[in-house]
C-alpha cells in the first residue's frame, strides 16, 4: 500500500551500523517528565511510538552519574546497575512492537543543579550553573575527566545490557558536558582541551571512541549534535565550526542526530516559527560530509516534503519529537494511505511546558498522550458503545469537537450544535491571531473526522435554549458552552470589579470577533491573566496600528511563555513593535482621564494616559443553559455534563483532555471512572545500600 500512495521511500530499511531500521521514521530523544520516577508510564508512551510505525524509538536523556542529577525533573537514570530494569521495560515493550529502541547518555555539567545528591556540579570551566541559584560549577581537572570517560563506559554497558539497540552520544541544547566542551562561549580552558576547534571537539571523539570500543558492535552509536546555535556570529554557526566538527568526526559515529541549539531554538513555536521542516537550511550539508546515515528533525508533519527530503539526500532518516507526540501513528497512517488523519502538531509546546513543570507530558492535539499506562488510553481505539443510543454535544469548541468525535467513534448518534455561525469556538477565534494560525488544526482534524460519519449531525447557527434541548429528546447531553472574558478587571490580582467608568473598556473577545480598541490615544492592556494571550492581543493590535500599552503584575510579559520557551521571543517581538511593558503593576481605576496604576510591591500610584483598556484578567464559565436544565428539566436527562472551559477554564490542551475525558467516562462505572484520576507508580521501599 506504501507504495500506491506515493510515499513508499519513507518505508525502505536503513541500515545503522550493526542494525537496520526497518523505515525511515525516527522518534528522536524527548523528555516526557515520567522517566526513572514513573518507568511503565515511560514505557507505555515509547510502545505506542513503536505500535504507531517509528522505527526507532528514543528515550529521554539519561543522567550516567549523581554529578549529573536533573532532579526534581523526572529524566531518565543510569547511574547503577539498579536502574537498568526500569530502562528494560522501554526497551522490552518496543522490541515487540518490532522498533529498534535508542537511548541519550548525558552527563550535564553547569545545566545540573545537583540539588537532591547535593555533588559539586563539574564544568568545562569555572562558572555559575545554568538556573538563577547560587551555586557555581567547578572546571574538570584532569581526573574529572578521566571518571567522565569511565561513567559513560560503563553507562553504556547498562544501556547494551538494558536491551538498547543505539547508545548516543549527546552534544546538544547546550546542555550537556560535550557540547559545552565544543562552545568557545563556555570552554575557557587552555590544556588540550580548550582554546582550537581540534582540542575542543577531543573529549567528544574521546566520548564516541569509548563507546563504540565498549560496546563492540552489539550496538549502534549515535552522535547527536547541535549544528547551530542561531546566534550569528557569537556562537556556533552551521557554515564555520558546526561543519567543521562534522568534517572531523564524519564517520566515527554510526549515526548522525543534526539539530540546533538551544532547546529553544530546536523546539520553536509555529507563533514565530511557523515553517515545517525550519532546521533543514541548518542541516542540510551534513550528508555532503559523511557517509553515514542522517537524522534531522524540524516539525515535520508533511510527507510530501518527508519524501522530498530523502529523495534529494538531504536526510536518512525523518526525525520528531513533537510530531510524534502530536500524532503517535502518523507513519502509519501515511503508509496506509490515511492522510486527512493525521494530527498535526501545531507547535503550541504544551508539551514542553508539561517538562519545564516536572509533571508528565500532555499534548494539545492528543489527548491521551502521557495516559497509555495509567489510564490505558489508546490514541486510535476507544471503547464500543454500550446501552445509551445517542448522545447531544452543544457547543464546537476543542472539548465540543473532541467530545463530539470520540463519542461517535464508539458508535453512538451523535449531535453537534453550534450557536455561532461556524464550527471551532475558542480554536477558531484564537487561530485568527497573529502568529496563531497552525492552532486552527485542532479544529480541522476534528471537524473532518466528523464529516467523514454517517452516524453525526451537525447544526451551526443554532443557539439552543433549555426548552428546546428538552424538545430534541435526547437523553445524553454534554455542554460545551465555553467561557468569556471578564470585562470588569476581575482576575488573578482582584477578585472584585475594579472601579472602571467613562471610559471604553474591551475583551479578548471582541479583538478576537474584530471590535477593536479605536485609533486615538493608546490602549491600555491590562494582562493580569499572564498566560499567552495577552502577548498576542499586543502584538496583534501593534501590527493593526494600535499604540498598545502593557500592564501587568508579573515581572515580564506573559510569564506562562517561559515554560513554552518563547518568552523572550515574546517581549523581544513586543518591544520591537513599540509596545510599551509596565511590569509589576496593578490597574487600580480607569476613566475618561487615564488609568491610576499601583506598584505590586509598594502600592505607590502611578498615572497613565490610555484612551480605551482591553482586560485581559480572567473568565466567566457560561452556564447557563446547564443551570437551567439541572434546575427545570434533569427528570428528562441520563447524562447532563459540563466540559471544557465551560467547567473549568483552562488551555486548549485542557479543554480537549476534558472533552475526552467526558467521552471516554461516558456509560462507565463511577467508581471505576473515579478511581482513574490516579494510578500510581509507587517508590520501592527496598534499601539499595551503597549502590
Amino acid at each position: 500500500m506504501s507504495g500506491a500512495n506515493g510515499y513508499s521511500i519513507l518505508f525502505e530499511p536503513v541500515k545503522i551500523g550493526p542494525v537496520t531500521a526497518r523505515n525511515r521514521f525516527f522518534q528522536v530523544p524527548h523528555c516526557t517528565g515520567l522517566g526513572h520516577v514513573r518507568p511503565q508510564a515511560e514505557a507505555a508512551v515509547r510502545a505506542m511510538k513503536a505500535e504507531g510505525g517509528w522505527s526507532v524509538v528514543s528515550t529521554q536523556e539519561t543522567e550516567i552519574h549523581p554529578t549529573s542529577d536533573l532532579g526534581p525533573y523526572a529524566e531518565h537514570r543510569l547511574w547503577d546497575r539498579h536502574d537498568i530494569p526500569a530502562l528494560q521495560l522501554m526497551t522490552e515493550q518496543v522490541h515487540a512492537k518490532g522498533s529498534l529502541a535508542a537511548i541519550q547518555l548525558a552527563h550535564n555539567g553547569h545545566h545540573a543543579m545537583n540539588h537532591l545528591t547535593r555533588a559539586p556540579a563539574l564544568g568545562v570551566s569555572d562558572r555559575p550553573i545554568d538556573v538563577v541559584f547560587p551555586k557555581q560549577a567547578r572546571a574538570m581537572d584532569k581526573q574529572d575527566i578521566r571518571d567522565l570517560r569511565r561513567w559513560h563506559r560503563e553507562a553504556a554497558l547498562r544501556a547494551k545490557e538494558a536491551g538498547f539497540d543505539i547508545v548516543y552520544v549527546y552534544a546538544g541544547h547546550q546542555m550537556t558536558l560535550a557540547h559545552h566542551f565544543l562552545l568557545p562561549q563556555y570552554n575557557t580552558r587552555s590544556d588540550e582541551y580548550g582554546g582550537s576547534l581540534e582540542n575542543r571537539v577531543r573529549l567528544t571523539r574521546e566520548l564516541l571512541e569509548d563507546t563504540r570500543e565498549v560496546l563492540d558492535g552489539h550496538c549502534a552509536v549515535a552522535f547527536r549534535f547541535a549544528v547551530d546555535q542561531m546566534m550569528g556570529a557569537d556562537g556556533m554557526q552551521a557554515s564555520e565550526e558546526g561543519r567543521a566538527v562534522v568534517e572531523m568526526l564524519a564517520d566515527l559515529p554510526d549515526l548522525w542526530d543534526v539539530n540546533v541549539a538551544d532547546w529553544s531554538n530546536d523546539s520553536q513555536t509555529t507563533r514565530f516559527q511557523p515553517q515545517d521542516g525550519y532546521q533543514v537550511p541548518y542541516t542540510d550539508f551534513v550528508k555532503q560530509v559523511t557517509n553515514k546515515p542522517v537524522v534531522g528533525v524540524g516539525r515535520f508533519t508533511s510527507p510530501d516534503l518527508m519524501t522530498s527530503l530523502v529523495a534529494k539526500g538531504v536526510l536518512d532518516l525523518i526525525g520528531a519529537a513533537r510530531p510524534s507526540i502530536a500524532d503517535p501513528f502518523l507513519p502509519k497512517k501515511i503508509e496506509e494511505g490515511r492522510i486527512e488523519e493525521i494530527r498535526e502538531c501545531i507547535g503550541c509546546n504544551i508539551c514542553v511546558s508539561a517538562d519545564n513543570l516536572g509533571v508528565s507530558i500532555r499534548c494539545t492535539q492528543n489527548p491521551t498522550m502521557g495516559e497509555e499506562w495509567r489510564r490505558k488510553w489508546h490514541p486510535e481505539v476507544i471503547a464500543p458503545k454500550q446501552q445509551e443510543e445517542a448522545a447531544m454535544v452543544v457547543g464546537s469548541g476543542p472539548a465540543g469537537l473532541e467530545c463530539a468525535m470520540q463519542l461517535a467513534k464508539r458508535g453512538y448518534q451523535v449531535t453537534l450544535a453550534e450557536a455561532a455561525e461556524e464550527f471551532g469556538g475558542r480554536v477558531l477565534k484564537e487561530s485568527g491571531l497573529k502568529g496563531l494560525g497552525a492552532w486552527k488544526r485542532v479544529a480541522d482534524n476534528r471537524l473532518w473526522d466528523l464529516q467523514q460519519r454517517a452516524n453525526v449531525q451537525m447544526f451551526t447557527g443554532s443557539k439552543l435554549g433549555a426548552e428546546e434541548v428538552v424538545e430534541l429528546g435526547i437523553a445524553n447531553v454534554f455542554l460545551a458552552t465555553g467561557s468569556s472574558w471578564h470585562r470588569d478587571g476581575r482576575g488573578r490580582s482582584s477578585p472584585r470589579p475594579l472601579e472602571i467608568r467613562d471610559i471604553p473598556v474591551f475583551t479578548p473577545d471582541d479583538v478576537m470577533e474584530g471590535t477593536l480598541p479605536p485609533e486615538t490615544g493608546p490602549v491600555l492592556l491590562y494582562d493580569d491573566d499572564q498566560g499567552y494571550i495577552g502577548g498576542v492581543l499586543a502584538s496583534h493590535l501593534a501590527a493593526m496600528g494600535r499604540k498598545v500599552v502593557l500592564v501587568t503584575p508579573g515581572a515580564i510579559a506573559s510569564a506562562f511563555t517561559e515554560l513554552t520557551l518563547e518568552q523572550h521571543r515574546v517581549q523581544a517581538e513586543l518591544l520591537e513593535a513599540g509596545v510599551e511593558i509596565i511590569p509589576l503593576h496593578n490597574l487600580q481605576t480607569a476613566d475618561d482621564t487615564g488609568a491610576t496604576l499601583s506598584c505590586v510591591y509598594t502600592n505607590r500610584t502611578r498615572h497613565l494616559d490610555c484612551a480605551s483598556l482591553l482586560m485581559v484578567t480572567s473568565r466567566q464559565r457560561e452556564t447557563a443553559l446547564f443551570d437551567a436544565l439541572r434546575a427545570h428539566h434533569a427528570e428528562h436527562f441520563t447524562t447532563l455534563e459540563l466540559i471544557g472551559d465551560a467547567a473549568a477554564p483552562g488551555l486548549i490542551a485542557d479543554a480537549v483532555f476534558a472533552g475526552h475525558l467526558a467521552a471516554r467516562n461516558f456509560e462507565r462505572d463511577p467508581e471505576a471512572a473515579d478511581a482513574d484520576w490516579f494510578r500510581r507508580e509507587l517508590i520501592s521501599l527496598e534499601d539499595m545500600g551503597g549502590a
